[in-house]
């Protein structure tokens, strides 16, 4: 998933980006809010981690701000503001869950892991076509029956395109899905996921689902 993380104090942002993408999440980092509004303006992100109390601009206004956009991020909301009346502003401007500090970072990925659950039906977290199946829950692709092994990369590449089946994704869609937007790369970097992706289903036996729309992008059909 790509995730915007939304914290003012420099050391639990890091602690907690890096733990995310231990996770295998694609993660932006925002340290006030008038950046995360930056951030959302230019990407779509699965989940957004907001802290409230935020340089610039709050998060409660971030929080407005994203849900007149019409995005259906799902937010996580962290605050060491522990009354009711904090939590029911929160909840009622559209978040969807609200963590008080201090907290364990366990407990935050399985907030998050819990989110992206709820958007979910039973059937969409396994993915099925044809002799490939992919299973959502926990990040793992099979080819009959048996596991693929697959870079956290390759993996995201993958689930984005069985997810959406059917869609054309254009080359620069797919990038923006799997590499943050500190990356140096070349969205060129897709061609190569691609590529690898491919020769391993060839060689787990499925034949190449992945199809290539010259100028236009990827899909599976």
């Amino acid at each position: 998933m790509r995730i915007l993380l939304v914290e003012d104090a420099l050391p639990l942002r890091d602690a907690l980006a890096n733990s995310l993408i231990d996770d295998g999440h694609v993660v932006d980092c925002a340290g006030d809010g008038a950046e995360a509004l930056g951030f959302i303006g230019g990407y779509n992100y699965e989940i957004v981690v907001l802290d409230l109390m935020l340089p610039r601009v709050d998060g409660l206004t971030v929080l407005r701000k994203l849900r007149e956009s019409g995005r259906d991020s799902r937010v996580l909301v962290l605050s060491a503001r522990d009354h009711v009346n904090d939590r029911v502003q929160a909840l009622n401007l559209g978040a969807d869950d609200y963590l008080v500090k201090p907290f364990a970072i366990d407990e935050l990925r399985a907030r998050i892991n819990a989110l992206s659950r709820r958007a979910l039906s039973h059937g969409e977290m396994r993915l099925l076509v044809g002799d490939l199946e992919v299973d959502t829950s926990i990040r793992l692709a099979k080819a009959r029956g048996e596991p693929l092994a697959l870079s956290p990369k390759e993996y995201a590449l993958l689930e984005a395109l069985v997810r959406e089946r059917g869609r054309v994704h254009s080359r620069q869609s797919l990038f923006e899905r799997i590499y943050d937007s500190k990356s140096e790369a070349s969205d060129r970097v897709v061609e190569v996921l691609i590529s690898t992706l491919r020769a391993k289903l060839l060689r787990a036996g499925l034949k190449d689902i992945i199809e290539t729309r010259r100028g236009y992008g990827y899909l599976v059909s």
